[in-house]
């Protein structure tokens, strides 16, 4: 809180501003001398507006050049993470703060260039493991990090304490580009033929995400309401995630566009009904101690699957069978790469698949888009074959 002092026809306001890194207390402080034509009345009221006008300057200068990035990073987490961002989300950026905070979490804000920012990226991008697997981080993971430090800055220029998000400016190190592992049709369909003797729920779940190209989320997270049996469609309305804290729980899907409806092969929709049909007699089998999910996939007492299940099911299935295991997300990979094959523009296979924007898409299936316009481009030639001819080719 500022202090007034009057000296003579002056007054001198104080404000504390804390301690510097030596403990010493520190003091900021201003002269005002009020003109003469100004009553006591107007004077005391003038002094109070540029006794608040002046703490605040000063506290906001002070902690400018005071708070340091782990600091501020907390704040950010507090005012806006937790309040706006998905928990799975949260609690990935929260993981991402165990290399970010040793490395610039001890700095200032205002002290923090862009070449510190830069040479931490460049650390990862040549030493930095994944610490689940020990694999190189891809660029993708490097590009979160980076996305963690660029979230602070610019709440940082939102709350006036820097001027400009230095992130803007870092490059992100190409590395290695590893292919995307795809199941090829004659794969997948020796996949899928393979599992007719396996337990229902697994069948028709991976027939089921191969056809759509579901991500596992909303896979799990799909109930018996948002299948259409008569029309042949499935709606996709929400996630079931799981994490340490917060165990099995449901969630808004991704983006608002992954919200979408998509028409059902009726093979498939056949093989849905089967499974409606086994779980109402698993329902009847477990008596008042099953629980009531609606959704699709669950354990066996009725109880929503954990995201891990399917994925161990399928890496144990594969080992048997001698099957090539991709994981999961393959599945998708297929889906879409199989709507690309079939000469499907970009903007319909990025609704089909729920992601935000034609550009996300693009971006992830640049490689299969290539290779179909290069078909095009082969299978004209083949139509203006009769060029050739006239030309004596």
């Amino acid at each position: 809180m500022a202090t007034i002092r009057k000296r003579g026809d002056s007054y001198q306001i104080r404000v504390s501003v804390g301690y510097d890194t030596r403990g010493n207390h520190k003091e900021q402080a201003m002269t005002w001398k009020p003109p003469a034509e100004l009553t006591e009345r107007q004077v005391k009221k003038e002094l109070n507006r540029l006794a608040v006008m002046f703490e605040e300057n000063c506290l906001c200068g002070f902690r400018t050049s005071a708070i340091k990035f782990e600091d501020l990073a907390e704040e950010w987490f507090a005012e806006y993470a937790e309040l706006n961002l998905r928990h799975t989300t949260l609690i990935t950026m929260r993981k991402l703060t165990k290399r970010v905070y040793p490395a610039l979490g001890h700095l200032k804000m205002d002290k923090i260039s862009l070449r510190q920012i830069q040479a931490f990226i460049n650390s990862l991008a040549k030493d930095g493991t994944n610490l689940s697997t020990g694999k190189p981080l891809a660029p993708k993971t490097i590009r979160h990090y980076l996305g963690l430090i660029s979230d602070v800055f610019n709440y940082a220029v939102k709350m006036g304490i820097v001027s400009n998000n230095p992130c803007s400016k870092v490059t992100i190190p190409k590395g290695e580009v590893r292919e995307k592992q795809i199941y090829s049709q004659e794969e997948m369909e020796d996949l899928l033929s393979k599992m007719d003797g396996e337990p229902l729920k697994y069948k028709a779940f991976f027939y089921l995400m191969a056809y759509t190209g579901f991500r596992r989320g909303e896979m799990l997270g799909l109930e018996w309401k948002d299948v259409d049996f008569e029309n042949g469609i499935i709606s996709v309305r929400r996630t079931s995630n799981q994490t340490a804290d917060r165990g099995i729980y449901t969630d808004t899907t991704k983006t608002r566009r992954s919200q979408r409806t998509l028409k059902i092969s009726p093979y498939i929709m056949d093989i849905l009904r089967e499974l409606k049909a086994e779980q109402d007699e698993d329902a009847l089998r477990f008596g008042n101690k099953w629980v009531e999910t609606d959704r699709l996939f669950t354990q066996d007492n009725g109880e929503a699957q954990h995201p891990n299940t399917t994925y161990t099911w399928l890496k144990r299935f594969c080992k048997r069978e001698n099957l090539p295991f991709y994981g999961l997300h393959s599945f998708r990979h297929f889906a879409a790469s199989s709507l690309i094959s079939a000469g499907l523009d970009v903007t319909t296979v990025s609704g089909a698949l729920g992601h935000s924007n034609s550009t996300t898409t693009l971006n992830v299936y640049s490689h299969q888009f290539q290779t179909a316009q290069a078909r095009v481009c082969e299978a004209m030639d083949g139509a203006f074959g009769f060029l050739k001819k006239k030309h004596g080719a």
